[in-house]
């Protein structure tokens, strides 16, 4: 007996339980009437959206959200339904996934694998559950799984020992780069061993900091991927079963490494935007390389009307980097306008002459600059509700270079997990697409031009040598003498150690921006602002 079975790869909205139902329910009919689906597999906890986070300890969002099951089982009927919720029986709290047909449960599973790493605080929330759960439909045995299980040894087997033909795993499983490749790895090898298709249904979307790019998949009982949605893309498929083995249908081509980064910060661009519900989004363009990358992300996310860039020269800002802005702004056809920031930063420096008489020029009066900046950008964010978009990348984040208050300033930060020599691989790959870029931001030494003469390299070390120094640090949690010991010089290591160390008060107050790579600052990196401990 055939079995078609419907891949909702969608995207729901945090916390909007009554538009997540009616967007269920939309998809199930289109599957049930224009796909002719049997069936239809919902990502994991369809009906709060994931991650719910602290939403999850409110007893009247869970009473909501269980109500809302009810309902949804009386509204679609000759089409079961697989959808992901927060469970709630006496005082636990399951992250459960319901069968729903002919307007009952017919069977309820829960998530037995509950991550509590990285992104993942389902420990906080969830009580695990312990047995498998297997329901027959249409003459097949399908088992139900959850994310994280299909990652855990044993639980697949579990299903297969219950009698699963087939497996379903609702999934919620975030972007980072390369992780498609480690996800479709692992699933396959524990597929294969257990000898046992499996449907795996991811969500797509941004939701905050988190990216969810779908790329759903379908394996057969020898471990061979036959289908596969495509990334970054809401999509409804179906793949049809003889049985319990799945037919040979399209696999979409994935993303090279760069290009899915790339998609990844647009996805989350105009997700943040758009479920906000901001007017668009507004930047400063100084003519450098981050904030030429963040316009063209920017007008890919809502398309170039939606975009404004504003020029905020001071006394040190060069002539070409006013001219490379423009270029920007008209290569992509964004509406722009200059505002000098001179008349701001005299008299704020006229306010402060008497107090400051005596003192040498520092830090301070670099900061006034990128201070009025950051003023003029936020008045020009509350007038029109545009979002501001912050323009600083991973290893500015990373050692501090960046003023608080200043180009700190904003709502978002889409490149803040971006360190700065993959803010060149993104740019050169945009290029790619159509030239936006100017060539000469690309090779020209970056400066914050706050001062004469001013380059980046003055005060950090060559990115060359400091972004991998950071990703040692940050992302692998490697000692001063393990990052040493693999050939970086004492001086150089030291005083990024030293950078990133004392500059987490100005990461917490930062922007939240868009995760890309397996250790951002935030969810993944969650250190003391007061704290004794040094790195080196």
């Amino acid at each position: 007996m055939t079995l078609k079975i419907a891949l909702a790869q969608t995207n729901f909205l945090v916390g909007d339980i009554n538009a997540n139902v009616d967007n269920i329910v939309k998809a199930a009919l289109h599957a049930r009437d224009q796909l002719g689906a049997d069936m239809i597999v919902f990502p994991e906890l369809t009906i709060t959206g994931y991650p719910a986070e602290d939403l999850l300890l409110r007893t009247d969002f869970i009473t909501a959200a269980n109500n809302a099951l009810y309902q949804l089982a009386d509204r679609v009927t000759d089409i079961a339904l697989i959808v992901g919720f927060p469970e709630r029986d006496g005082d636990k709290l399951y992250n459960s996934a319901a069968v729903l047909h002919q307007g009952a449960i017919t069977a309820c599973y829960r998530k037995r694998a509950l991550p509590n790493y990285g992104v993942f605080d389902e420990q906080r929330y969830f009580t695990a559950g312990n047995q498998p759960c297997v329901f027959e439909f249409n003459g097949t045995f399908i088992g139900l799984t959850i994310c994280e299980d299909v990652w855990r040894s044993g639980i697949i087997e579990d299903n297969k020992q219950a009698g699963a033909e087939l497996l379903l795993t609702l999934n919620a499983s975030p972007f980072n780069s390369g992780k498609i490749h480690q996800r479709e790895a692992i699933v396959c090898s524990q597929v294969k061993a257990a000898q046992i298709p499996l449907v795996y249904v991811n969500q797509v979307g941004g939701q905050d900091e988190l990216i969810f790019d779908g790329a759903s998949f379908v394996v057969d009982a020898d471990g061979d991927i036959i289908f596969r949605a495509e990334e970054f893309k809401e999509q409804i498929s179906v793949v049809e079963f003889d049985g319990s083995h799945p037919l040979k249908n399209t696999c979409a081509p994935l993303y090279a490494e760069v290009s899915s980064e790339y998609q990844a910060l647009v996805l989350g661009i105009k997700d943040y935007v758009r479920k906000n519900g901001f007017q668009g989004a507004i930047l400063g363009l100084s003519g450098g390389i981050d904030s030429a990358l963040v316009l063209a992300l920017a007008v890919d996310a809502l398309g170039a009307d939606k975009v404004e860039a504003v020029l905020l020269p001071s006394r040190y800002t060069q002539d070409m980097s006013n001219e490379d802005a423009v270029l920007e702004a008209k290569a992509l056809g964004v509406h722009h306008h200059t505002i000098p920031i001179e008349p701001a930063v005299n008299a704020f420096t006229g306010m402060l002459a008497d107090i400051f008489v005596g003192t040498a020029k520092d830090a301070t009066e670099e900061n006034i600059q990128a201070r009025c900046r950051g003023v003029v950008l936020m008045a020009l964010s509350n007038k029109q509700g545009k979002l501001l978009l912050t323009t600083g990348n991973k290893s500015e984040m990373s050692v501090g270079y960046a003023t608080l208050y200043g180009d700190m300033s904003g709502g978002f930060a889409p490149i803040k997990d971006v360190p700065k020599l993959l803010v060149y691989q993104l740019a050169r790959y945009r290029n790619t697409l159509s030239q936006v870029i100017p060539e000469r931001v690309i090779i020209r030494p970056p400066s914050a031009e706050l001062a004469p003469d001013q380059v980046d390299a003055d005060s950090l070390p060559p990115y060359e040598v400091l972004d991998p120094i950071l990703e040692r640090y940050i992302g692998q949690d490697q000692s001063a003498d393990q990052i040493i010991a693999a050939g970086f010089s004492r001086e150089d290591v030291a005083r990024a150690i030293s950078l990133v160390d004392r500059n987490e008060y100005k990461r917490r107050q930062s922007p939240p921006g868009i995760r890309i790579t397996a250790r951002a600052f935030g969810r993944d990196r969650r250190y003391p602002i007061t704290s004794g401990y040094k790195g080196i």
